[in-house]
């Protein structure tokens, strides 16, 4: 693989999405560069959230292709299950089990899926808690959590599954206002150790600070793309200024 190809984690190539009459992604190419943060910012129904599930077939794009690591997840006959461990993906509800507690939570993907021992996969999953800030907890229920601790555990039950890209989705919208703060800093501290992500978000400040990239969508499609300092200080559309006007 030439030195470019080898360099993007993820691929968009013309992909479409329709629903209906409605375009909910169109003619949408961009290239996400491996051990690089790419945030993805818009007004609501942009489109966002609909690339991002893309990404690991939980939408199933209309046309187009996505590419992970230079293979086409999208052809057919492609073994789903098999792609989806290398894509984690955390989402704006935290998607628990309220009858397993903590560790049993983190380990299951990897008993079920990846087939471990259940030592081998709790000793990862420890890990992985330690890493979120969640080390003692592993025996609490859901409940008995906090939302951000809950967010915590989700990121730990992606991570634990060593994937090769991840995925938030408005991780922090659905968090009390003092909680956002704390799940800010484990992605942070994701994008630094060099871990590929894609990350919907409302958070400009983290956008600006963390991201390497930046994509504004609008109605289905990529407005501007480029790099924080300059698509937030210097907008070349008027729609993306509007935006900011709004947002900043």
């Amino acid at each position: 693989m030439p030195d470019a190809e080898a360099a993007v984690a993820v691929r968009f190539e013309r992909v479409g999405k329709r629903y209906g009459a409605t375009d909910v992604l169109s003619d949408i190419s961009l290239d996400a560069g491996r051990g690089t943060t790419t945030c993805i910012i818009g007004p609501s129904g942009s489109g966002k959230s609909t690339l991002l599930r893309c990404t690991n077939l939980l939408t199933r794009p209309d046309t187009g292709r996505v590419l992970i690591d230079g293979v086409d997840i999208t052809r057919p006959g492609v073994d789903v299950d098999a792609m989806r461990v290398r894509v984690g993906m955390v989402f704006q509800h935290f998607h628990l089990f309220s009858h397993l507690d903590v560790l049993d939570n983190v380990t299951l993907g990897l008993r079920r899926v990846r087939r471990m021992a259940r030592a081998e996969a709790e000793a990862r999953a420890l890990v992985q808690l330690r890493a979120v800030g969640l080390e003692g907890l592993e025996r609490r229920r859901p409940a008995a959590l906090s939302g951000g601790q809950q967010q915590r555990v989700a990121i730990a039950r992606a991570l634990a599954m060593e994937p090769a890209v991840m995925l938030f989705d408005e991780a922090t919208s659905a968090l009390d206002p003092e909680l956002v703060k704390g799940i800010l800093k484990v992605m942070r501290d994701l994008a630094l150790s060099g871990m590929t992500m894609l990350v919907v978000t409302h958070e400009m400040r983290f956008a600006r600070e963390v991201a390497g990239n930046v994509v504004f969508m609008d109605r289905g499609r990529i407005v501007e793309t480029g790099p924080p300092d300059r698509l937030f200080d210097h907008p070349q559309t008027a729609r993306l200024q509007q935006f900011l006007d709004q947002v900043l």
